[in-house]
Parts: structure tokens; C-alpha cells; sequence
């Protein structure tokens, strides 16, 4: 279940979560791949064929207009990332390629 927004192609999930209506992919992921991979709208399309460009415009439309709030979600979310890292430390595998090279 989701809660139409004034934005069209986007709701908000039974999480309060804004995300593709009529899909599971959340905004977060789409900006995080705008970020992280400099993938432009049309790559989006073409690496996720289900999701219309309309669909995709609109989910970057309401992440600039809720910027900070996506913004600080991201900074929490690596926050988290690098607490995990520190607690479980280096990986044995990843030493032994880094060797390799």
C-alpha cells in the first residue's frame, strides 16, 4: 500500500519511503546511482528498462526539491557503512588479492 504524492509517478511507501509508484525502487536508489556512476536519466532507463523516463525525471524532481533531507539520508547511510567497517576490520580475502596485484 502507498500514499499518492503531488508529484506524479511518486509515493510514499507504508514506511513513509518515497518511491516509484507502482514499483519497489525507492528515490534514495536512484539518486544513490545518479552519485554514484554519473549515469544520467537515459542510462537510469537503460539499466532499469521497467521505469519510464517520465518516471525517472520525476523521481530526480523530488529528490531536488527534498534535497537535504536525501542528502543527509545518504550521509547516514555511509556513516553506517564505515562504523560496520571498523567494527568487523579487514578482510582476509581482500588482503590476500591485494597481494596479488
Amino acid at each position: 500500500m502507498s500514499v499518492a504524492t503531488t508529484y506524479e509517478h511518486i509515493a510514499l511507501n507504508q514506511n513513509g519511503v518515497a518511491i516509484i509508484e507502482g514499483t519497489t525502487t525507492k528515490i534514495i536508489e536512484i539518486v544513490l546511482e545518479t552519485k554514484a556512476y554519473g549515469w544520467s536519466p537515459e542510462e537510469i532507463h537503460f539499466q532499469h528498462p521497467y521505469l519510464s523516463l517520465g518516471q525517472i525525471y520525476s523521481a530526480l524532481a523530488y529528490y531536488f526539491d527534498h534535497i537535504q533531507d536525501f542528502d543527509n539520508e545518504i550521509k547516514s547511510r555511509l556513516e553506517k557503512v564505515a562504523d560496520i567497517r571498523a567494527m568487523v576490520g579487514e578482510s582476509k580475502i581482500l588482503n590476500k588479492l591485494r597481494e596479488k596485484i
